[in-house]
């Protein structure tokens, strides 16, 4: 990839990544119960991608953007799965035909769940869900709340794929953000992963971070690649102490500026591309031989609210507090707040507090989005065939937006459609803004993180 600083500092802006389209800043009336199902009734697939989200963790990250309960009480655990249970009968009820292909642990700690509750989670959604035989299932993981031997157990419940995050192994950051862990212990539980044959790890990392630079950070990243996870996920840091207070424990006079920040950035990409590992979109990086990666080059690469994935032909049924829902073109959010969520669950079964009906507009430009996130290109003749429009006519006033883009090389425009070029894929969340309707209507920028 080629990493030009001085076109990344004109084009660093505030920009969503994307995870939707329209962004969950755009959700906003209730979703009936009849407006819900025929959505589902509707959906132009069976197959089933389950997200549960699991909002607890024993210490507090102060850098984290999470929706989270810091606790050590694993009581509360057990409540929240008595309202999960609640959930889990009220939609499979409604999922009957469908199949589960794929299922995501997030938060929060998955790991916060002790065996006993994970088995219990797991039981629920098994007895109430129809899951294909060779499911996918994948966990976030925190090392700090994790023996290397639950592998073993998280394994026989079927996950395959892990993701840790590490954030920085420098442990002068880590006392910074509070989050003091062992690149020891990441190490033994890979070792111990790939003995039981998970078939992904991935590791993510966050720069930006107090008393980071570029020396510290490239040094994190070699000590990362001697790990050789088949997934990275480098994040830049968004401070947003008005929003997340326990982000205002971080001393601002320690964090690194713009300029570092950017060559923080140079040094991930060359790192990481030295190695061999793709760039595949933002802040993704794999093997050659990675889902992910064989799944970009053969055009199927997804993006949503897990980030980029391979389960693009699947519904996406979304349980547990601010958990969102993808049925065909209608978004569902669950209740933010774990108490509205329990209080919720106990007098509806549901936790539905908001969602969004995409119009046809919204499916086309969620379409070219995504290819630009997922495939850096828009084909005209793709578009034109999926939605019996003329494209180019109809993104006219949209690629005009572009015209600064083309001028310094970071988009090509031809015949058969636009591309990114590789010094512009770095920037390919501010090029995607062009085609974002909601985002010039109404969405106000400073709410979402810059792009570097």
């Amino acid at each position: 990839m080629q990493f030009d600083p001085a076109l990344i500092r004109r084009y660093d802006m505030a920009a969503p990544r994307y995870t939707s389209y329209p962004t969950a800043l755009s959700f906003d009336g209730a979703v009936r119960g009849d407006q819900w199902r025929a959505a589902i009734q509707a959906a132009p697939s069976r197959k089933l991608s389950l997200y549960v989200h699991i909002p607890f963790c024993r210490e507090m990250c102060y850098y984290c953007g999470c929706n989270k309960i810091v606790t050590r009480h694993s009581h509360k655990a057990d409540i929240y799965l008595d309202h999960l249970a609640k959930e889990i009968a009220y939609q499979a009820e409604l999922f009957g035909p469908f199949t589960v292909h794929h299922l995501h642990l997030g938060g929060g700690t998955p790991t916060f769940l002790s065996q006993q509750q994970m088995r219990r989670l797991i039981g629920l959604l098994k007895g109430h869900f129809h899951f294909a035989d060779d499911f996918i299932g994948a966990i976030e993981i925190d090392p700090r709340a994790l023996e290397v031997d639950d592998l073993t157990w998280l394994a026989e419940l079927g996950f395959s794929r892990l993701s840790m995050g590490a954030q920085d192994f420098d442990p002068k950051v880590q006392a910074a953000i509070n989050r003091i862990q062992s690149t020891e212990k990441i190490a033994a539980i890979m070792a111990r992963a790939r003995t039981l044959g998970f078939s992904s790890i991935n590791l993510d990392f966050i720069y930006g971070l107090p008393h980071q630079n570029a020396q510290s950070f490239g040094h994190t990243l070699i000590q990362a690649l001697a790990l050789a996870p088949d997934r990275f996920s480098i994040f830049n840091y968004a401070h947003l102490p008005e929003r997340f207070p326990a982000q205002r424990r971080i001393k601002e006079d320690t964090m690194p500026g713009p300029q570092e920040k950017l060559r923080m950035q140079g040094v991930t990409i060359e790192t990481l591309t030295n190695a061999g590992y793709h760039f595949i979109g933002m802040d993704h990086f794999a093997k050659a031989g990675d889902e992910l990666a064989i799944a970009q080059q053969q055009g199927r690469l997804h993006r949503n609210f897990q980030g980029y994935t391979t389960d693009g032909d699947c519904e996406l049924l979304a349980l547990g507090a601010s958990a969102i829902s993808k049925v065909g073109g209608l978004y569902v959010q669950n209740e933010k707040s774990i108490k509205d969520y329990q209080d919720a669950t106990a007098s509806q079964g549901h936790a539905r507090a908001k969602g969004y009906q995409m119009s046809e507009d919204d499916h086309i430009r969620a379409a070219a989005i995504h290819n630009l996130l997922c495939h850096f290109r828009l084909d005209w003749a793709a578009l034109d065939a999926r939605f019996g429009i003329d494209s180019r006519h109809y993104f006219s006033d949209d690629c005009a937006l572009l015209a600064p883009f083309i001028s310094d090389g970071l988009v090509e425009v031809d015949e058969q459609g636009l591309g990114v070029t590789e010094q512009g894929r770095l920037l390919v969340r501010t090029i995607a803004t062009a085609f974002d309707a909601h985002l010039r209507k109404t969405v106000q920028q400073h709410r979402f993180s810059r792009v570097i």
